[in-house]
């Protein structure tokens, strides 16, 4: 949440002198005159002369490279001077200054300079805005009002009020026609003389499209003139006519960004003003579940925590009630509730493994903890983090110290990166983040890594999260100065030592697999909210590269570690990486990442444990001809599917799930499951977009006596029952090599029982723009799966070829008594040199796991 989205600057906990002098900087945007220059005399020389020529010769390709290059040291000396800093400013000027300049970004970067000379030439040119700042209730009809209070520039007839959109922030769509409908907007002014028109700009950029341009809903001046003093009202959700308010965003937030911009007249600049830190919580609780340590010693305390949820995977408000305890299916302990998070501390003293489950003291609500081993002879622990997040401070939402505290005690992660976009950051973001992993981590209890996504384009190397051991790094390597994935290599060996840090390529702008640095680059991304790309990491391994598995979120509203879709391209849960390592402490888990000793999940917090001749993941052992792979996965689920690999070909697999038995039940519990794959047909291309599913499901032969989304978020996956027809649902979910499901109960089911499916055309979407293979149409599809194909095999199952993708879509039975434990032992012999092993692990619930390789023979790259 850059000074973009930062103003005033709030911290929750522990803020410092130095946070508190940005804070009050920023409550106003006037800087005294008396105060010191804050730009060095040389940048005060270049800055006049490019505010004096660049009306007269706007920025071309002749000059564009020398004024990006400029205006990125204004900027960054107006952050560290407490100043603001408009908020598309840092990204115009990163994609100026690499190898791709874009023509349109010269039209652009004169805006940025407009901007920008204004701040300088009229520091109280803009008055203050103020807010209603909440709390709200997230998903709720609410009303919010911003006044704007007429600095000394006057706003004449033909300036405007911009409503910017931040297009992650879900509110309902706005509209100036109905004053009784929902979502109006009004604007009102303590000038008599001033009226308005509604009408619309163009703008791009986070408060815009995107990737395109949109069109915001705007207010212009159609009459007289905003002087100093006057106020300017504009009220979101205005229920003074009868409207029932704006609907909420979903998602809680201690920075809801409603961003406002003005013109101060006719064909004059655009000015962002501050963003109010508007807040949004959590509704009542509809969810539980609990987090531990996935390896513990007999009779070691532990703290377990129990934390409630709402339907959006907030923290819960209102009433929660007490929990009652199970450990494996007996009565444990009886918790009083603390509120929406509740911290237990407790031991388990016999060797084994343990499933806690938590249950409402009225009986409304249940929920698990991830399975626990308790053994004296485990020599490693499991540590969970998300090593990829973001916040407002690039194009998402939140503040850094949300981030934190989500991942520490929301998420009960042991390690986190902050990981923001450097086109997006300045130099005292960084700072920020900087000081926020010495504020927060504790060793011992929590880590957190300082980190940033270095961006550029799939072109030119792809993004890449680059990760410090310890923050004393103050120097960053961005994407602006080294724009090519070998320059980004280079920086970091020149000013760190490679021993100090990590980088993790992932796949949503697909990283180039065909480099790797050895020394730098151990683990690979392979799953995010943007989807499953196992792929991904088997093209950096089918290239010679010795690298591991990872998954993170890549979640943008400042939620690591524990996070439900949001839409558009982050529509699946985020992912975890697993870390085995002696102690969660720094050193220990960061040298766990660079020793590969990790595994990737889809967010369920599995344990695997996988091993050829004795030797655990991500390591290499002398060549051998006979090799013993063995493995163990505790599940949180029942397993459905194990599959060893060699080589990029499937060894060996089994299938654990319960399959046909020759009888339906006149009551049975099903899958249905939407499937597509997202591994591009091009080399060097970006994923697949996504494969929307919509249309209409009618169940005949049987009753529909409830269906219900799986994969955690109502707000984007949805089954509405049809209000005169109990056997019709409209469905809609989306898929990017994932699974997206839905829990299904029939009754009365014989068979000739079927679901039939009507599915709209629609067209793929999201994701990295791809380069070659362009968002394809799919077409409307009819089909029916019949459930008497179960009394002979695991699944009935459509498929739709798409441009030569087979997607699919299935429905099997929940198994009721599934293996959750599962060892395997298998042998195999090979006289190939450097043949590698991983396991795929796949439950019932659509949960996955990889495991990193282990290599046998060859030699070693680093």
């Amino acid at each position: 949440m850059s000074r973009r989205e930062q103003l005033p600057k709030q911290r929750l906990a522990g803020t410092s002198l130095f946070v508190l002098a940005f804070f009050f900087a920023h409550l106003c945007l006037a800087q005294p005159t008396t105060q010191p220059d804050y730009l060095t005399p040389d940048l005060r020389a270049r800055v006049d002369q490019l505010k004096n020529t660049y009306r007269s010769l706007p920025t071309d390709a002749a000059n564009v490279g020398a004024r990006a290059a400029l205006t990125w040291d204004w900027i960054n000396a107006f952050a560290l001077a407490g100043r603001y800093v408009p908020v598309n400013s840092t990204q115009t000027v990163s994609a100026l200054m690499g190898p791709r300049r874009p023509p349109l970004f010269n039209l652009l970067l004169d805006g940025v300079i407009d901007e920008l000379a204004f701040f300088d030439n009229h520091p109280d040119g803009l008055g203050p805005l103020t807010a209603t700042l909440g709390p709200f209730t997230a998903g709720s009809y609410s009303t919010v009002s911003q006044t704007y209070t007429v600095g000394a520039s006057p706003v004449q007839t033909g300036g405007s009020f911009v409503l910017a959109r931040h297009f992650m922030a879900n509110f309902g769509t706005w509209q100036t026609e109905r004053p009784d409908g929902a979502n109006y907007v009004s604007i009102t002014t303590s000038n008599p003389k001033v009226s308005f028109v509604a009408t619309t700009t163009s703008m791009r950029g986070m408060h815009g499209g995107f990737r395109s341009a949109r069109e915001n809903l705007t207010f212009r001046v159609a009459s007289g003139t905003l002087n100093t003093g006057d106020t300017v009202t504009i009220t979101w959700g205005d229920s003074s006519q009868g409207g029932p308010g704006m609907r909420m965003a979903t998602m809680s937030s201690d920075r809801i960004p409603l961003p406002i911009y003005i013109t101060l007249g006719r064909d004059q600049p655009l000015l962002s003003l501050p963003i109010q830190p508007i807040r949004v919580t959590g509704t009542q609780i509809a969810g539980v579940a609990g987090f531990a340590p996935s390896v513990l010693r007999p009779g070691e305390p532990f703290d377990l925590s129990i934390r409630a949820r709402d339907r959006f995977f907030n923290r819960a408000t209102g009433d929660v009630p007490d929990w009652q305890l199970h450990l494996n299916g007996e009565n444990w302990q009886q918790v009083s509730a603390d509120g929406a998070i509740t911290e237990v501390q407790t031991q388990i003293d016999e060797p084994g493994v343990y499933y806690i489950t938590i249950h409402s003291v009225d009986g409304k609500l249940q929920g698990e903890v991830n399975p626990i081993l308790v053994s004296a002879a485990q020599r490693d622990r499991i540590y969970w983090g998300d090593t990829h997040g973001h916040s407002g401070f690039a194009e998402g939402i939140g503040t850094p110290d949300r981030f934190m505290q989500w991942a520490r005690d929301d998420a009960r992660l042991d390690y986190v990166t902050h990981s923001e976009h450097d086109i997006w950051m300045d130099d005292f973001e960084w700072e920020v983040l900087r000081k926020n992993v010495i504020d927060y981590t504790e060793e011992g209890r929590f880590v957190a890594f300082l980190g940033y996504e270095w961006t550029a384009p799939n072109r030119f190397g792809g993004h890449h999260n680059v990760l410090f051991r310890t923050p004393q790094q103050r120097q960053r390597i961005p994407v602006q100065h080294y724009p090519t994935l070998s320059s980004l290599y280079q920086g970091l060996r020149a000013t760190a030592a490679t021993k100090d840090v990590v980088i993790i390529p992932h796949a949503h702008q697909a990283g180039d697999y065909r480099q790797n640095d050895p020394e730098l680059e151990p683990l690979i991304e392979i799953m995010s909210q943007h989807g499953n790309f196992e792929w991904f990491g088997r093209m950096y391994l089918s290239h010679g590269h010795r690298v591991g598995f990872t998954a993170a979120s890549d979640n943008h509203l400042s939620q690591p570690g524990y996070t439900a879709p949001i839409g558009g391209s982050l529509a699946q849960r985020g992912g975890l990486g697993a870390i085995l390592a002696p102690t969660r402490t720094t050193d220990a888990i960061f040298d766990g990442m660079r020793a590969l000793r990790s595994y990737a999940t889809t967010g369920d917090r599995m344990i695997l444990d996988f091993s050829v001749n004795g030797t655990g993941m991500g390591q290499r052992i002398p060549f051998v001809e006979a090799r013993k792979i063995t493995g163990r996965i505790i599940g949180t689920a029942p397993i459905d599917t194990i599959t060893v690999f060699r080589n990029d070909q499937i060894l060996w697999e089994s299938r654990y799930y319960e399959g046909a038995d020759g009888r339906l039940g006149k009551e049975v519990d099903l899958l249905l499951s939407f499937a597509s794959d997202s591994k591009p047909h091009n080399p060097g291309d970006n994923p697949r977009g996504w494969r929307i599913w919509q249309g209409v499901m009618d169940v005949a032969g049987a009753e529909l006596v409830s269906i219900e989304p799986a994969d955690g978020n109502l707000s984007i996956q949805s089954a509405d029952v049809d209000a005169e027809d109990n056997n019709r649902v409209e469905l809609f979910t989306q898929t990017r090599g994932d699974t997206s499901s839905y829990r299904i109960k029939l009754r009365g089911v014989s068979r000739t029982t079927t679901l039939s499916f009507d599915l709209l055309e629609s067209r793929e979407e999201g994701g990295g723009p791809p380069i070659y293979r362009r968002h394809q149409r799919v077409p409307a599809v009819s089909f029916s799966l019949d459930l008497k194909d179960l009394l002979e095999q695991r699944t009935a199952q459509f498929t739709q070829v798409v441009d030569a993708y087979t997607d699919r879509v299935s429905v099997r039975r929940i198994p009721t008594a599934g293996q959750r434990q599962v060892t395997f032992e298998l042998d195999d012999s090979s006289r190939v040199q450097g043949d590698y092993y991983f396991v795929r692990v796949r439950q019932a619930n659509d949960a996955m796991a990889w495991s990193s390789p282990i290599w046998v023979g060859g030699y070693d790259s680093r």
